[in-house]
């Protein structure tokens, strides 16, 4: 009888496990898995041990109102005789939210010679509705992820007299200085930094699918929308609203790189003409040469257009000297090119094994990339030329090594094949390891996406890109957003921000 249970109890343990394995493969949530707790992420796990702290007793930190503190005395009624022993202060901080509607008896005058003369708006006056309520709308649209209907209710409840059209006037109307600036905050952060983290993600606009691209590091972040995310779109992307295309050595190079026939590329620079205005006279010169009649790959229009939108970046010295760092999406290999080593990792982590053997090599290897990935981080704060060499030759060691899963081997071969991209940071420490930045920044952008879905006008694309990498950029310098839009509008006693380009061009210290 004990002979019987035993083998139940064998039995339905490797029924259980065939369950959980069957489970997984087909991507179905299995019992859950409690493990001891631990750091999280490839990141944190490689941060060393931190030594333990006494607990101390927590207190209250000092509040410090970022407003005027006006003081009143509130009296008490005593009985004669008491003595005075001076006032104890308890500051209560307040919000007084109240709308106002102002008249402005405009003066007007008929000179002797029959001019109208009407005396001016007082400034930040632009429209019905004054700077305050503007800079509120746009604050809580963009930065507090509200939604128009709900700011509706929320204005009228407070006694101002609007509709959805004109709060939506207010959003994307006249808005073209906020999406220049923009433009120009990504100008400044292509010109002078020493890296770029670029990302993307789905984005509804005139109801169909399209993408939205991220471009950014620590100083500044910049969004666009567009129709497709090809290496076409990213290289227009990078031309920062500039609509030239130039044939330069840079964009010879780039078409060399990219497998475009040498007598091609010969009859291309042979041509006195090298600077075009735009698409349309860019794509006649090249149907002039013959381009588009040729049906062989790769498609000479396509790698021709890429290298001339390149030599156009260049031009206007952006990223001349700078990394790209992106999650090796294809469209993003341009330039000095870097790859995140979380989305290497999570390559190895993701393989399925089926065996116990299997299981075990991919644990080690794992292993063996968060420890490399350790000294990594440990290089780019004391970097030197003899651990770079120590560092190429372990990589060698950890992505040619043969582990027996065959899987796991040519994934392997395949991350080493990306060696210089991986290793990016040895020849410039300033460049991250991760995407983490870019991961980031986007998700204002998703949480836009879910609360209000797609854009339906250019302008409300334009702006809502225009706004959201403002915000962010404006977090990552350290300025209020609400500071930055009372400027921007010519509130009453605003304090003055001056262009945010100029900032990012501030931050940048060559090492």
């Amino acid at each position: 009888m004990l002979e019987v249970f035993g083998k139940l109890a064998a039995a339905e343990k490797t029924n259980g496990e065939q369950r959980e394995e069957i489970a997984r493969l087909k991507g179905l949530k299995g019992r859950p898995t409690i493990k001891p707790s631990k750091p999280s992420g490839m990141d944190n796990a490689t941060e060393p041990a931190k030594p333990a702290k006494k607990e101390k007793r927590r207190f209250r930190g000092k509040v410090t109102p970022r407003v005027k503190v006006e003081d009143q005395v509130v009296k008490v009624a005593v009985a004669e005789g008491s003595r005075f022993k001076g006032h104890e202060p308890f500051l209560v901080q307040d919000l007084v939210i109240s709308a106002t509607a102002t008249c402005y008896q405009r003066e007007r005058w008929v000179t002797p010679e029959g001019r109208t003369i009407l005396a001016p708006l007082p400034e930040g006056i632009d429209g019905h509705f004054g700077p305050e309520l503007r800079r509120f709308v746009l604050m809580q649209y963009h930065q507090g992820q509200s939604t128009l209907p709900r700011l509706v209710t929320f204005l009228r409840s407070v006694g101002v007299a609007i509709s959805k059209r004109q709060l939506q006037r207010l959003l994307t109307d006249k808005q073209e200085s906020f999406v220049a600036e923009a433009q120009d905050v990504l100008r400044a952060g292509l010109e002078t930094s020493p890296f770029v983290s670029v990302d993307d993600t789905g984005a509804r606009h005139k109801g169909k699918n399209g993408f939205c691209t991220q471009i950014g590091n620590d100083w500044f972040t910049w969004f666009g929308t567009r129709s497709s995310k090809s290496r076409l779109n990213f290289l227009d992307l990078l031309r920062a609203g500039h609509t030239d295309y130039v044939l330069n050595d840079a964009a010879y190079d780039y078409m060399r790189r990219h497998a475009l026939s040498a007598p091609l590329i010969a009859s291309l620079a042979a041509q006195p003409q090298t600077e075009f205005a735009d698409q349309a006279a860019w794509l006649a010169h090249l149907d002039r040469l013959g381009f588009t009649k040729l049906d062989v790959t790769p498609n000479p229009v396509q790698v021709a257009t890429e290298g001339a939108l390149w030599g156009s970046v260049q031009s206007h010295k952006f990223l001349c000297d700078a990394v790209v760092l992106s999650d090796d999406a294809g469209q993003f290999n341009v330039g000095h090119h870097a790859l995140c080593w979380v989305h290497a990792e999570r390559l190895v982590h993701k393989l399925d094994a089926f065996t116990d053997r299997h299981r075990a090599a991919q644990t080690r290897v794992r292993g063996l990339i968060w420890d490399f990935y350790a000294r990594l981080k440990a290089y780019r704060l004391k970097p030197s030329p003899r651990r770079a060499v120590t560092l190429r030759k372990q990589f060698d060691r950890i992505f040619l090594r043969r582990t027996g899963f065959v899987t796991l081997d040519r994934l392997l071969t395949r991350l080493h094949a990306n060696k210089a991209e991986l290793l990016m940071v040895l020849d410039r420490p300033q460049t991250p390891l991760h995407t983490n930045g870019s991961e980031n920044d986007i998700r204002c952008y998703v949480t836009r996406r879910k609360v209000s879905a797609g854009t339906r006008s250019n302008d409300g694309r334009d702006c809502r890109d225009a706004f959201l990498g403002l915000a962010k950029t404006c977090d990552k310098l350290g300025i209020a957003v609400w500071d930055y839009l009372g400027s921007r509008l010519k509130v009453a006693g605003h304090i003055v921000i001056e262009p945010l380009d100029r900032y990012v061009r501030g931050r940048f210290r060559p090492a």
